[in-house]
């Protein structure tokens, strides 16, 4: 028995070592891990389950379930563009949302630009009434913007109701604003040093600003522009109101169509079909603005 205990204790030490080296994993690094693989299952949900209702052959939300068990079938997709206007739609949504967020971020860095590197008077009563304005949501203008493209439909039809230019001239109304304050600092960053040798140099403001500045300030017109183009292509209140012809609407609208009526429970396969779709623009465009994203935070972190 004696010697029994003498081999059993290493035995026992070796597991009681084994079980606190395991705590204390747990207790510095593995809840970490834990919270993390609960926040991807929570993020993946959703996409999982529009994903299954896409594929859903039946097409309807109350034969949809997490996991498909009726089969996969791309019907969905087929009757997306057979039933709608979803290409027209798609186009649209491209088009405006390509056109506002360039212009609402060209707008915002000529703005910025002037306000940080130009004195001026009236630059900080300007700076405040941009902070200001952007506390009132344009949408509580609508009345009176009804009525000014009401009168504008009337006299120059191709930019009223009803078409993208119009909507676009909606948008660009309040391009200026957050995208202004948020350049106005990267540009305050800058040193003004480039300035003043460019500026000795012979360059004038326009060469100073297209030649130099954009250049440095490429990582902060690229999330001004992927905040733009989401906040565009996902806007809905102002597209539903002056949008009203099937081919016309914008990939928000005609998609809120599809759930309207009793038909939600039978055309939320279409819907999940069309919500993939949908995601496309914005994936692709990430992708395409990430680098430079990436690039300014790796280049700000060895600056100096």
């Amino acid at each position: 028995m004696s010697a029994r205990s003498e081999l059993a204790s290493p035995v026992r030490g070796n597991l009681n070592r084994t079980g606190r080296r395991r705590n204390r994993w747990f207790a510095q690094v593995g809840w970490r891990h834990l919270v993390a693989l609960l926040g991807v299952l929570f993020s993946l949900f959703p996409i999982v389950f529009v994903l299954s209702a896409a594929l859903n052959p039946l097409g309807t939300l109350s034969t949809t379930e997490l996991v498909p068990t009726g089969g996969v079938s791309l019907s969905n997709f087929g009757g997306l563009f057979e039933r709608t206007a979803f290409g027209r739609w798609f186009l649209n949504s491209l088009l405006i949302a390509g056109l506002a967020s360039f212009a609402s971020v060209f707008l915002s860095a000529l703005a910025a630009y002037a306000f940080s590197r130009m004195r001026f008077r009236g630059r900080r009563v300007g700076l405040l009434s941009l902070l200001l304005i952007q506390m009132f949501p344009q949408f509580l203008a609508i009345v009176a913007i009804y009525l000014i493209f009401g009168t504008i439909t009337d006299l120059w039809p191709s930019i009223g109701f009803n078409t993208p230019w119009g909507l676009l001239l909606l948008y660009l109304g309040g391009a200026l604003g957050v995208n202004t304050w948020l350049m106005k600092g990267f540009f305050d960053t800058l040193p003004r040093e480039l300035d003043e040798s460019a500026t000795m140099d012979g360059a004038s403001h326009a060469q100073v600003f297209f030649r130099i500045m954009l250049p440095l300030v490429a990582p902060i017109l690229a999330v001004a522009g992927l905040l733009a183009f989401i906040g565009t292509i996902n806007e809905f209140l102002m597209a539903n109101v002056f949008l009203t012809s099937t081919d016309s609407k914008t990939l928000a609208v005609g998609m809120y169509g599809l759930l309207e009526g009793n038909e939600r429970n039978n055309n939320f396969g279409i819907f999940a079909a069309g919500t993939l779709l949908t995601a496309i623009p914005t994936v692709l465009v990430f992708q395409f603005l990430q680098r430079y994203i990436v690039s300014g935070l790796t280049s700000g972190a060895v600056k100096g």
